[in-house]
């Protein structure tokens, strides 16, 4: 597989190649198992890029049920280094509003279950994740939604639990009272197995609803989910654009060495 190779790799669906120079199609498979979709490869304002659909190509895999780790490695394989993450969330906090976009970075993980490291021994690997996002990519999306006039609020912690189902009100304004904003289903363990090989992530959170917990706001709905995030997707995939061209080739974050003194 030496001929295929991409630097920079997207976590999101199939509306995202439209714009995709020269694109093909790549099956693969991982020691844990197959990706979620085949893998799209072309590039973007001269940069070869992946995508692939977390979801898969028809929106069939529910959150929890998602392969991550082949997802993440399927990306390293092809030599992905930077790694960008969009996706629907909710709002927890009532100045983050649909339609606004978080650039997101910390995470509490509320999930329970899910196949989350790559390190299953013999030899024992602990990798920080003290501060899970690449600050440079972050300080990129966020200067980026500026220039494209989208509201995006430049950090925010995302609280990620398991899923399928919403949350309960009760559920919802304890989050809010420990002021996370973003609530989500998939950035954990997502965005923590790229840090334990070495690659950046970025997340981009698109707010598509305020959660059930904020007064007087009824509970969200997937159709709800869905009509805004469709509403605002040509954001998403012109912020993604835009991005792309502009991340530098170097890496002097603290991802791209995440695991010097981490195994004993």
């Amino acid at each position: 597989m030496a001929h295929h190779t991409a630097e920079i790799g997207v976590f999101g669906g199939s509306g995202f190649y439209d714009c995709i120079d020269d694109p093909h199609e790549l099956k693969m498979n991982t020691p844990y198992g197959a990706p979620s979709s085949p893998v799209m490869l072309g590039e973007i304002g001269g940069r070869s890029v992946a995508f692939l659909p977390r979801h898969g190509k028809d929106h069939s895999l529910p959150p929890h049920m998602i392969n991550y780790r082949a997802n993440v490695w399927a990306m390293k394989e092809l030599g992905v280094t930077r790694i960008i993450g969009p996706n629907a969330c909710g709002s927890l906090q009532s100045h983050i509003e649909p339609g606004h976009f978080v650039i997101c970075d910390q995470f509490v993980d509320r999930t329970s279950g899910r196949k989350d490291t790559f390190y299953d021994g013999p030899v024992t690997t602990h990798v920080s994740s003290a501060d899970p996002y690449c600050p440079t990519m972050r300080s990129i999306a966020f200067e980026t939604a500026g220039r494209l006039d989208i509201t995006a609020h430049p950090t925010g912690t995302v609280v990620v639990v398991q899923g399928p189902r919403f949350s309960t009100r009760s559920e919802s304004r304890w989050f809010a009272s420990q002021g996370w904003e973003v609530i989500n289903m998939t950035q954990y363990p997502e965005c923590y197995l790229a840090r334990e090989l070495e690659m950046c992530y970025c997340n981009i959170s698109l707010i598509t609803d305020h959660d059930v917990g904020a007064e007087g706001v009824e509970p969200v709905t997937n159709e709800e989910v869905i009509r805004v995030f469709k509403e605002n997707n040509e954001k998403v995939k012109n912020l993604i654009y835009e991005m792309i061209p502009a991340l530098p080739t170097e890496r002097p974050c603290p991802c791209a060495t995440a695991l010097e003194g981490a195994s004993f």
